[in-house]
């Protein structure tokens, strides 16, 4: 009879998961507070356990097999299920880490009053905040990578059965156009042919892009990492693009830009379908109903 296989030590999985993360055993040591030695050896029995390696070692930076790709996704799985797990049995005490990703707006001109107010009134979460365009949140929270996501569901797009979601903020979003712009009441008003915006699969992309469908040329992209930049390249002149009011208000010199307000789109909390935690609840409550 074949020897059975050890079972998976969960936090083996976490030291595993931190060291892909990081891409080396160093850094991954230093973020979990372990020695070198010891995150070495875990990795290695893991390795061992499983009878595959997990990681290409090239010097000192460790990059995933495939093998350690699949593993990524079902500890990324078991993890969250073990935290849900440890919530779900301290019903009404909000602690633990809660994973949240957030549009790169949202975070930056929504988020710091309340979780400044989460952080006061329960400082036992350890919130983990990370940005990114709304269909990569969204990706991730279906594999369990995130807990919940602050994003702007696509127009036109169906309700996932998979998901739940609440609506937390109406965004107004602006065409802002470099100074001294005439007035627009139309996509061929438009006088610069490049419109600025972030990578795909970002909501406030997809809609200029939809307004901007019937324009003759066509408009060009010219994608940017920040809202800085975007704001940046406006007021350069040589491009237009879409921004929330609220990260407009932000900037001391929205002023200096032309604006041509477009559309209201609503921010939603989203979760997976049956998810519960009290981190969940407590952020729950600091965001407006």
């Amino acid at each position: 009879m074949d020897k059975a296989s050890p079972p998976l030590d969960l936090a083996a999985l976490d030291i595993f998961r931190t060291v892909a993360a990081e891409g080396s055993v160093t850094r991954a040591a230093e973020r979990l507070q372990r020695v070198q030695s010891n995150v070495t050896t875990r990795v290695r029995q893991l390795e061992a356990d499983l009878g595959t390696p997990l990681f290409l070692r090239e010097g000192k930076r460790m990059a995933l097999t495939p093998e350690g790709e699949v593993l990524r996704g079902y500890a990324d799985r078991l993890l969250a299920l073990a935290e849900e797990a440890r919530q779900a049995v301290r019903p009404g005490q909000p602690t633990g880490r809660l994973r949240l990703g957030s549009m790169e707006s949202t975070a930056a001109s929504r988020l710091p009053a309340p979780l400044a107010q989460l952080h006061r009134q329960w400082p036992g979460v350890a919130l983990e905040l990370s940005t990114a365009p709304t269909r990569e949140l969204l990706e991730r929270l279906r594999a369990h990578a995130l807990d919940a996501v602050l994003v702007a569901w696509p127009p036109g797009q169906s309700p996932d059965p998979a998901l739940e979601a609440s609506p937390v903020f109406a965004e107004e979003l602006i065409l802002v156009l470099p100074t001294g712009h005439p007035p627009v009441s139309g996509p061929q008003d438009v006088v610069p042919g490049t419109l600025a915006v972030f990578e795909p699969g970002c909501t406030y992309r997809g809609v200029a892009q939809d307004w901007f469908a019937t324009r003759t040329p066509p408009m060009q992209t010219l994608e940017l990492g920040s809202y800085h930049a975007i704001l940046a390249s406006v007021a350069g002149g040589g491009s237009v693009g879409i921004v929330p009011r609220s990260v407009l208000q932000l900037s001391p010199h929205a002023a200096l830009l032309a604006q041509h307000p477009l559309t209201t789109l609503q921010t939603l909390l989203v979760w997976r379908h049956g998810y519960r935690s009290a981190a969940l609840d407590a952020l729950q409550q600091v965001l407006p109903d």
